[in-house]
């Protein structure tokens, strides 16, 4: 038997992969697509059956060349890209190129890059599955027939250089609706009421009016809650109700691709694309020193929470052997899936449970580290027992009003031992609050009553995370969408992140309305989910990909001659300022690039001068009478420099505060310290240069920050990152050369 040549996407999975096979086979990398619809082309003829036109991709040239070559020399050829329909169309599009048996069993599949994994793949080749494929073409060619058709369109009515996008576009009206929303809200008041209340000589804990009588406490204005106030004047306090129950908290499915860029946003402040190019890594192999290349994760890519037998078990038995045989599951009860979902590999985990973080820390980069963690902590704790948590509800009755306090504590950790959803760390606090002994009958002493003023908020403007749940909710795109979706619509310039929230630009907005007025059916959210079932449907063999694209396009070329007649030109108004160019003394326009706002002047291309937009802070400069203003490196990244550069350089990466440091008068800014916003002197030659306050303390409670020297106190690890004050590194040189 000859060798066997086996082709896969990346050089980092053809190292780990060549480590698990003999000699009798060879590795090689086709680095991703090879071949696609030319871009200076529409590519694709409607009248003959939607017929693609596909060519090599311009640079990969070499690469195809050698690939021949190493089939010249290979008895046998498996194709390895990654297991869903884009790996399969690259493993169709290498079987053309290489010319291939279009029926041979040359496509090997596996859903992490382990030994076993590897070998049992080798061993059972398939053909390539050309239902996946066309669901892939037909995708493909949708948006192709959206972008090359709309985007000419937007250039003649709007402005050159705008594109459109079948899914992305649905993800700006998103944003745009949300914004909407809020510029429309109206807030209204309401009240709440708090007892503080002990027994007789006791601890004091706090309750709130929770009913009137046998209604639901409503307090609309500061009349009413002085009413109540009058009300209870002279009243007795009195336990009416006491209710002790246990309660079951059970533990988070193994992450999913969406659920993963949720977390990994929430805890570690990843955007989707972040996480997906760290988990990419992971999945690919890190070498692990003696034990060679690995891969640390299953594949990243999937909307399913399944976990193999195999893989429960080793967990089961990690976790009763690390943490007790009480912790371990009896029984693993599998989350639903919401809506329709492929189902095609398993949840995201680690390769080998026993493979604990900290043991191949040394190995992974900073960022490789904190995701394999938080995928190691999510699986080990999705197979362990429920937590136990013992609640207690108290009504404490004053007259006709009610009071209700509520307080719990954990039992038994459960999962929580290793792992709890960032977005339940307020609910950790109440778990933990502890009321007092109380029986029903006993009287309580009031010590105060604390009315609060309230308003209604409107909804909150989307994150990274909160548009990815809002695209899988709505079943818009897939799993591998997710993350190209969020970022092209801020290349796009559409949308604009600030302070980690997505607003609509003016260009956003206006592509949004009128692709909402000719466009219904390319912008509508129900429509596009729809799309995604018609494409499953293909890759089951259930629908015709052909058939998916004539019923989408007829109705849509319509719409676009009608469109064509119709549409006026559009003006993108402009947000005009008093500040001049210093070129042609033309009033500078704010316009919006791709790291946010800058000025530019409305003579373009004559005239080509632009200059920063400068957002004041309000904070003078420490070192000169200058105010520090927000500013961005190349890279996109927000810091915070004098307004007087290049008379004064100073620079500092965290956002400032007005208030000065209490132990030295220097300057303060806020910083997160597990989840929590801080503020923190930013000198590194403070005496004290821990915590400051909680930030929205006020002051009023603030951290006595631990002298140099003190066990207690905030050990800093440099790392090569920059200490407060200091911008160090490539984009520290930037930074202060702005």
């Amino acid at each position: 038997m000859g060798k066997t040549l086996v082709i896969v996407e990346s050089p980092a999975k053809a190292k780990s992969i060549g480590k698990f096979l003999g000699k009798k086979y060879f590795v090689k990398a086709s680095m991703g697509h090879l071949r696609d619809l030319p871009k200076s082309q529409f590519g694709v003829d409607p009248d003959r059956g939607f017929e693609p036109k596909y060519i090599p991709i311009r640079g990969k040239g070499e690469i195809i060349k050698d690939l021949r070559a190493a089939v010249k020399k290979a008895d046998h050829v498996l194709l390895a890209s990654d297991p869903d329909r884009e790996g399969e169309a690259i493993a169709w599009h290498l079987l053309h190129l290489l010319d291939l048996d279009p029926g041979g069993k040359c496509r090997i599949e596996f859903n992490e890059i382990t030994k076993n994994a590897i070998q049992a793949a080798v061993k059972n080749p398939r053909p390539i599955d050309y239902n996946r494929v066309f669901a892939q073409q037909a995708r493909r060619i949708l948006d192709r027939l959206v972008g090359y058709n709309l985007s000419p369109l937007l250039w003649k009515k709007v402005k050159k250089g705008l594109s459109a996008g079948r899914v992305q576009s649905v993800a700006v009206r998103l944003i745009t609706d949300r914004e909407e929303e809020i510029r429309a809200f109206v807030p209204e008041e309401y009240w709440t009421l708090t007892a503080r209340l002990a027994r007789p000589g006791g601890e004091t804990f706090e309750a709130r009016l929770y009913r009137i009588g046998e209604n639901k406490a409503d307090l609309p204005s500061e009349e009413k809650v002085k009413e109540i106030l009058g009300d209870l004047k002279g009243k007795d306090y009195r336990v009416a109700r006491v209710a002790r129950r246990e309660k079951l908290r059970q533990p988070p499915a193994p992450f999913i691709t969406s659920s993963l860029q949720q977390e990994a946003y929430r805890r570690l402040n990843f955007t989707a694309k972040k996480t997906m190019m760290v988990a990419q890594q992971l999945y690919e192999g890190i070498d692990l020193g003696k034990e060679g290349p690995s891969g640390l994760v299953t594949y990243i890519r999937t909307d399913s929470t399944r976990v193999s037998d195999t893989a429960r078990q080793e967990a089961v038995q990690f976790i009763a052997g690390r943490y007790g045989r009480e912790y371990a599951a009896g029984k693993f009860k599998q989350a639903a899936s919401k809506g329709r979902i492929q189902d095609a590999h398993e949840a995201i985990r680690p390769t080998s449970v026993a493979r604990e973080p900290d043991a191949i820390r040394d190995f992974l980069s900073g960022d490789q580290y904190k995701l394999y963690r938080l995928i190691w902590e999510r699986f080990v704790a999705s197979q362990m027992s429920p937590a136990v948590i013992d609640t207690t509800t108290v009504e404490i009755k004053a007259g006709l009003y009610t009071f209700r306090a509520a307080g719990s504590t954990v039992r038994f950790p459960g999962f929580m031992k290793v792992y709890t959803e960032s977005r339940d760390e307020g609910q950790e606090e109440e778990e933990n609050r502890v009321l007092p002994e109380l029986s029903e009958g006993d009287r309580l002493e009031k010590k105060s009553l604390v009315p609060k003023q309230h308003f209604t908020q409107p909804p909150p403007r989307y994150t990274d995370a909160t548009l990815v749940k809002a695209l899988e909710e709505k079943g818009i795109g897939r799993p591998s969408t997710y993350a190209p979706i969020v970022e092209t619509i801020q290349k796009r310039g559409y949308v604009v992140k600030e302070k980690k929230q997505f607003y609509p630009t003016e260009l956003g907005t206006v592509v949004v309305n009128l692709l909402k007025e000719y466009f219904r059916d390319i912008i509508d959210v129900e429509f596009t989910a729809s799309m995604e079932e018609k494409l499953d449907e293909v890759e089951e063999g259930e629908a015709g990909w052909t058939g998916v694209l004539r019923d989408f396009y007829g109705p849509f070329r319509e719409t676009l001659a009608k469109a064509e007649k119709e549409i006026g030109h559009v003006e993108v108004a402009q947000e005009v300022t008093d500040e001049l160019c210093e070129n042609c003394s033309r009033n500078l326009v704010v316009k919006m690039g791709r790291y946010g706002k800058f000025l530019a002047c409305p003579g373009f291309p004559q005239c080509r001068y632009t200059r920063p937009l400068l957002e004041p802070t309000g904070v003078n400069c420490p070192e000169c009478s200058g105010e520090l203003v927000l500013r961005r490196t190349k890279k996109g990244r927000p810091f915070y420099g004098c307004s007087r550069y290049p008379d004064c350089e100073f620079t500092v990466w965290d956002r400032p505060t007005p208030e000065k440091c209490r132990f030295c008068g220097g300057l303060t800014v806020y910083r997160k310290n597990r989840g929590k916003e801080e503020v923190r002197c930013a000198s590194p030659r403070c005496p004290a240069p821990g915590t400051v306050r909680a930030a929205g303390s006020g002051g009023k409670k603030a951290k006595e920050a631990a002298p140099p020297g003190d066990k207690g106190g905030n050990k800093r690890k440099s790392r090569g990152k920059a200490g407060p004050g200091e911008v160090k590194g490539v984009e520290g040189k930037i930074a202060a050369g702005r």
